[in-house]
């Protein structure tokens, strides 16, 4: 069975970076994904395509077929003071290299990595860690097969489902949960 839309692919990878492996997916626990549902790279997805169980594949992503290149306003000087809690400098979250998730303006969550430290502030990046960065991917196809309908409509491990309590919706509810406190 060929990779297309909506097929359950199952395969492994080694992703290399600046000439050192940074991830990989074995046969033992390899990345498993539905084809075409945008949970990889779009570039990424186009060079698996109607490959098939036992295939071999090898290519390389362009930073802009990637995580895009890295963008420079989304770096910015912080003062030193966001970094408090209860008027207390959390020194412990504040070195080079540190992934720190932040409040955005609009209220949701940013991951950001410490790029400097200096006296009054804390330079934070707030780009993908592999933006600007050239991928290159090695693997092999381990299985394709038919989602199920359920797959399809949930998620393979359940991700796109709506997570009910007797609180309320968590999740893309349009309306009443029916789940009846059922938690997920």
């Amino acid at each position: 069975m060929k990779i297309e839309e909506k097929k359950v692919v199952a395969l492994t990878y080694t992703l290399t970076v600046d000439g050192q492996v940074a991830d990989q997916a074995t046969k033992e626990r390899p990345l498993d994904f539905i084809f075409g549902m945008g949970y990889l790279l779009p570039k990424f997805e186009e060079y698996l395509l109607g490959l098939e169980a036992g295939d071999s594949y090898g290519f390389t992503l362009s930073p802009e077929e990637g995580y895009g290149v890295i963008e420079p306003e989304r770096i910015v000087d912080i003062p030193k003071s966001a970094f408090e809690v209860n008027g207390e400098l959390r020194e412990d979250l504040l070195f080079v290299g540190n992934m720190i998730p932040m409040m955005a303006g609009n209220g949701g969550v940013v991951h950001g990595r410490v790029a400097e430290i200096s006296d009054s502030s804390v330079k934070m990046d707030f780009n993908h860690p592999m933006a600007g960065k050239t991928l290159n991917f090695e693997g092999e196809i381990v299985e394709v097969r038919e989602a199920t309908g359920k797959e399809l409509e949930e998620g393979l491990h359940g991700e796109l489902k709506s997570h009910c309590c007797s609180g309320g919706c968590h999740g893309d509810c349009s309306g009443d949960c029916n789940c009846e406190g059922d938690c997920r």
